[in-house]
């Protein structure tokens, strides 16, 4: 369980409003190559393979066996799947490689929001018996919790705004952000949320390639070492829990490792601008810490890749230089439900 495993590639697509000219295929295929050749790796080398997608985007059971036609499955490859954000998928091949199975693996994860009304397909989320029935939808919980970190003076709708302007004027060096620039006032969506406050719906994909030891070191100049990966849930039921706290983000956090000395970079999936202020708070990250420079979830947000970009976009800065130490996070279900947190360091230089 000693092995080191590190992030040594990452690409993504440029994120769009639509997509509908392209298939998952089409638009995944790409990013899998820009991937392999950033390390000059062929499909044949890479020793496991791990996606992620979400059969209720594509309106079809099994969506992603026909992804796999962009991976190429012949001659035979060691495959799996997981019906979650890349990164569980990414969890699940760091697993892979610490056992000693494989050097390589390849995470890939994607996501077409546009054919179909998001925020209806994730009330399918919801408890089935108590809250979907009532068809909450996405927007309208995080409103919900929006309203309760005002009301417990957390935080106020200037402070709101805020954060959607830091993170799209971020997003202007990002140009694969869907969203760039100044953030208009916007309309309510639901109080407290305006349209700046909530992600865009779009379409994308995102890829990174993991190795262990010295194959990382082969593979990348500066490999983004995973010092620690943990994800924890909160209680389904809404109603029993503290919408203003995030306590499975800070006992993942805790089990990663992120406590133990000070992080540089944090990218945070926060869809909404509340939720980074939970975030904050949960992860313990002050203003010595950069948090979202690519923009984050409310510049480009494409479900079920969203995660994996975070971890991926921090990786990134290691591989550059820009960070030492960097925190990445995942969230998936409403209100911040399930949390994923990996801690990524750079060799010393």
């Amino acid at each position: 369980m000693n092995r080191e495993i590190a992030v040594v590639a990452f690409a993504q697509t440029d994120h769009r409003r639509t997509s509908e000219e392209h298939s998952e295929v089409e638009m995944l295929m790409p990013v899998l190559h820009e991937v392999l050749a950033q390390t000059g790796l062929k499909t044949a080398d890479i020793g496991f393979t791990c996606s992620g997608s979400s059969d209720y985007l594509a309106g079809r059971a099994f969506s992603f066996t026909l992804a796999l036609d962009g991976v190429g499955a012949w001659p035979p490859i060691s495959e799996s799947h997981v019906e979650m954000d890349g990164a569980w998928a990414l969890y699940e091949a760091w697993t892979k490689l610490l056992t000693g199975d494989a050097d390589t693996a390849l995470v890939y994860s994607y996501g077409k929001s546009s054919p179909g009304p998001l925020r209806d397909v994730l009330t399918r989320q919801l408890d089935p018996y108590y809250v979907a029935p009532l068809w909450p939808d996405s927007i309208a919980l995080a409103a919900l919790q929006a309203q309760a970190l005002i009301d417990a003076g957390d935080t106020d709708e200037p402070a709101l705004a805020a954060v959607a302007a830091r993170s799209r004027a971020d997003a202007t060096d990002n140009s694969h952000a869907q969203l760039r620039g100044s953030v208009p006032q916007g309309e309510y969506v639901v109080r407290p949320l305006r349209t700046g406050d909530c992600p865009p719906i779009g379409d994308g994909a995102a890829a990174v390639i993991l190795a262990a030891g010295e194959r990382a070191r082969e593979l990348c100049d500066r490999p983004a070492w995973i010092r620690g990966i943990d994800h924890r849930i909160e209680a389904h039921s809404l109603g029993v829990r503290d919408l203003t706290d995030s306590p499975s983000a800070r006992l993942a956090a805790e089990k990663a490792g992120a406590f133990e000395r000070p992080v540089d970079t944090a990218e945070l999936h926060a869809p909404f601008t509340a939720q980074e202020v939970v975030l904050r708070k949960a992860l313990k990250l002050d203003g010595g810490v950069r948090v979202n420079p690519s923009g984050g979830a409310l510049a480009a947000n494409p479900v079920m890749a969203a995660g994996l970009i975070r971890i991926g976009e921090a990786a990134a800065r290691v591989h550059r230089g820009e960070s030492d130490r960097a925190l990445a996070h995942a969230t998936s279900g409403p209100c911040l439900q399930q949390n994923l947190v990996a801690v990524l360091e750079g060799d010393p230089r």
